[in-house]
């Protein structure tokens, strides 16, 4: 073989592997990202769900921490699994519990109602404003979120106060002769967390009605549809993905919610993230407080899971 034909010969085989090392690289980037959010959902969702559930399993003992090993080992060669399910048969025989997952979930269903009714106009309407003004108000929907959660409970005090702002206003202006009592009640955990939680709403509807086709609107009315008809056959319907996607992101967390009860509620208000810290921090009781933990994940997680299931069989029929 010439000198010629080996140099021909030499770069032609560099170059396929510098190929096949590419495509190699490639495809463990691609393979990488696919796997990065499922190792993340793994270490910080199921490897912490797994830990409170072994903990639910477990017998209140005086000791640090305060529950029992799952896996014992007797003689030192004989492995025991103990499973200890009386936590879980306590708290549905309390009807304290009962009580509690019932009250958390009436508020947070009604907050999450509230928070849609005054959210979807809010959203329609930074939909159909200038292009000046619409940059404006959705800075001010996202502006409550550079000052802290804490602060803006405590200014709700203020305002909610007997001796408070809008008692103050309102004596001042003749309404009332003695001040409304406002905070500490569940009036005052509404207010609280359709405040908090109304951005949340408003930013998932305006996510869905920007991708709306406004010609339709323009279709419908030119066929002879009234604007209240054409708002219920058209707008809203195709807003229902920004809908549910909002009313999930406040009635999840409003359903756990701990600060705001506590504060604006006083105590007079009892929700499950109060019980669960009760049980954590003052009885210490932690195989109790992580069945109950685990019983307000099931309740939240098993309806979306069938909401979901039956969405994702009704698309494919379609």
């Amino acid at each position: 073989m010439t000198d010629i034909g080996v140099f021909k010969i030499i770069p032609l085989r560099i170059r396929l592997a510098w190929t096949r090392f590419a495509g190699s690289i490639q495809s463990s980037w691609k393979t990488l990202v696919i796997w990065t959010p499922f190792f993340w959902l793994l270490i910080f969702f199921l490897a912490p769900f797994f830990i409170v559930a072994k903990i639910s399993l477990a017998e209140l003992v005086i000791a640090s921490p305060p529950f029992s090993n799952m896996v014992q080992w007797v003689d030192g060669s004989v492995v025991t699994i103990r499973l200890v399910f009386d936590n879980f048969i306590y708290i549905f025989e309390d009807p304290l519990y009962a009580r509690t997952y019932v009250n958390s979930l009436k508020i947070a269903s009604i907050s999450t109602v509230f928070c849609l009714l005054v959210g979807y106009p809010i959203a329609y309407g930074i939909i159909r404003s200038g292009p000046v003004a619409k940059p404006l108000l959705l800075f001010a929907i996202i502006l409550p979120f550079w000052t802290s959660f804490l602060l803006r409970v405590y200014a709700w005090m203020g305002l909610l106060a007997d001796q408070g702002t809008i008692n103050s206003l309102l004596i001042s202006l003749g309404l009332i002769e003695t001040p409304i009592q406002m905070l500490y009640t569940e009036f005052a955990v509404y207010v609280g967390i359709v405040y908090t939680y109304l951005p949340f709403m408003i930013l998932p509807l305006y996510a869905n009605m920007e991708k709306l086709d406004s010609t339709l609107n323009e279709a419908a009315a030119d066929l002879g549809s009234g604007p209240i008809n054409t708002f219920f056959k058209i707008t809203l319907p195709l807003t229902a993905p920004g809908i549910i996607a909002g009313s999930l992101l406040v009635f999840i967390p409003a359903t756990g919610e701990y600060v705001i009860p506590d504060l604006l509620g006083g105590g007079n208000v009892q929700m499950i993230g109060r019980l669960l810290y009760n049980e954590f921090a003052r009885n210490v009781d932690w195989p109790v407080a992580s069945a109950v933990a685990i019983v307000l994940l099931l309740l939240l997680v098993l309806p979306m899971a069938v909401y979901q299931h039956y969405q994702a069989k009704s698309s494919e029929d379609t």
